[in-house]
């Protein structure tokens, strides 16, 4: 029996192999069979090679949704360099801020994408080490990036020096960096091995009985592992059809799996909840839909059961990962009954162990998918992982009598909006920096639509005149739209304890 291969490129090989012919990845302007997806890797990564990227080099990408960021993606692989995945949503700061600690060379980059062109605006001269920027067409009328992409590619020839590289790749080579906000207010980039992204993935597939007759509707954006690593990679080590959706939009969505038969589908509860209540869901076919994931938030019992029974999908999943666990940790199973499903995030998957410490509540997670380590910060690794392997996760869970996990609170002050995290103590390091404001902390308060909404309690300065709307105006300028608390309270004085820290459970009480 052989092996399955451990490392993106050995994988991209073999299944544009064994489906040579099979559709890999479908877009309203392009549709790549998997020996042309591979075909297209190796030509973008030759021309990587063409441009100076060295193995180990890290090539970022700052794109939605498209077919470019997939094949820009296996390209950097083939080319023995490491994707650093940038959020569409950062300001150009904050982008600037991780291009230049990652030392990347190259950024691959949107071109006009929602009426902005952010690359414009990165402060090139804190970015060295940036040699090199192409640009990826969005917008069907954007010829300079049309240009730009057309330029990268043709600079590739030489596919022996590919090959050369690809094959050099080792499984313990970092594939990846992702980087998750930290509770000090600086982003960390966790680091993950070939051998770790492909393997958490493939079991989460497993969980989902992936296989080449899937049809796979990718809303869940690149930049994220649910995206990233539940879809690229989930798809290239089963044969499935992946099928990217540039921005969420129900009616694009349900249009979409009509008309392409989609049969997974995962998302945040709010993207099933927008297509159950959707005026125009009987005018669309959504019988093929078989496999939902959820997670990154309470889901609803009703919801599950509204998922199997109105849209008829026969695997409806809960999940929980974290970046620090190449993006896996523990999944339902597709025999779980519905309050199993909607109360829990089911049980370890790829390897995992778990374990709720005694002390604290807190999760921790070990096995062979941890994070190799945070990138140049082995203080932050140190009080992340511990001396016998252990993960802290940072949320407070339970597990039942039948090892299914279910957090109950987070243990740093994180929350979720739009299914991604984000750290107070960022928000209020930012608004430290605002005229006026004497001091502030951030929670997060439900939303309907969102899950969460941050909201910034602040104390003013003696004289100040700082109003809600400026303080949100000024956050919006600094801070990615899904991190800029939507409502802000006055207060005296913050509520603090004997030690001088922040009750922030006070602070929640006064918001509801």
């Amino acid at each position: 029996m052989t092996t399955a291969p451990r490392t993106i490129p050995a994988v991209l090989d073999r299944i544009a192999d064994q489906f040579a012919e099979h559709e890999a990845l479908v877009t309203d302007d392009r549709t790549l069979t998997y020996a042309e997806l591979r075909a297209e890797a190796r030509r973008a990564a030759s021309a990587m090679i063409d441009l100076g990227i060295a193995k180990g080099d890290r090539v970022a990408i700052w794109s939605p949704n498209t077919w470019h960021w997939v094949v820009a993606c296996l390209a950097t692989h083939y080319a023995g360099a490491v994707v650093v995945p940038l959020n569409t949503r950062y300001t150009a700061s904050e982008a600037t801020d991780i291009v230049a600690r990652t030392a990347a060379p190259l950024l691959i980059a949107a071109g006009r994408f929602l009426g902005a062109d952010r690359t414009a605006d990165l402060d090139r001269a804190a970015l060295p080490a940036l040699r090199h920027i192409v640009r990826v067409p969005v917008e069907a009328d954007d010829t300079e990036s049309i240009d730009s992409w057309r330029e990268f590619v043709t600079r590739g020839g030489d596919l022996a020096a590919v090959d050369e590289r690809a094959a050099a790749v080792e499984p313990d080579d970092v594939s990846d960096i992702l980087f998750t906000s930290g509770t000090t207010g600086r982003s960390k980039g966790a680091l993950c091995a070939h051998r770790q992204s492909l393997d958490a993935s493939a079991a989460w597939a497993e969980c989902g009985q992936l296989t080449s007759a899937d049809r796979y509707l990718c809303i869940n954006p690149f930049f994220h592992n649910f995206g990233y690593k539940a879809g690229i990679l989930a798809c290239l080590q089963s044969g499935a059809t992946l099928i990217p959706q540039l921005t969420f939009d129900p009616e694009g969505a349900m249009r979409a799996v009509s008309e392409h038969g989609i049969t997974v589908l995962p998302g945040p509860p709010t993207i099933y909840q927008t297509i159950l209540d959707h005026p125009k869901r009987a005018d669309y076919e959504l019988s093929s839909l078989r496999f939902a994931v959820t997670g990154a938030a309470v889901v609803p019992v009703v919801l599950i059961e509204r998922m199997q029974s109105e849209l008829d999908i026969d695997i409806v999943l809960t999940a929980y990962g974290l970046t620090e666990a190449s993006g896996f940790g523990t999944m339902c199973r597709a025999d779980d009954d519905a309050v199993t499903v909607a109360t829990t995030c089911g049980r370890p998957i790829a390897d995992f162990e778990l374990r709720i410490a005694d002390e604290t509540g807190e999760v921790l997670l070990r096995g062979p998918n941890v994070m190799l380590g945070y990138l140049d910060d082995p203080e932050a690794t140190a009080a992340a992982i511990d001396a016998d392997g252990w993960l802290h996760t940072g949320d407070i869970g339970t597990v039942d009598e039948n090892g299914n996990l279910s957090i109950t609170d987070r243990l740093k002050d994180m929350y979720i909006c739009g299914g991604f995290n984000v750290y107070p103590a960022e928000i209020e390091q930012v608004l430290a920096r605002l005229d006026g404001v004497a001091e502030s902390a951030v929670i997060g308060v439900p939303d309907e639509r969102l899950g969460e909404v941050g909201k910034a309690f602040v104390v003013l300065k003696p004289g100040s005149d700082l109003d809600e709307q400026r303080v949100i105006a000024y956050a919006r300028e600094h801070l990615a739209n899904f991190k800029t608390p939507r409502s802000v309270e006055f207060l005296d004085v913050l509520p603090r304890n004997p030690g001088g820290k922040v009750v922030k459970p006070q602070l929640r009480e006064r918001a509801h």
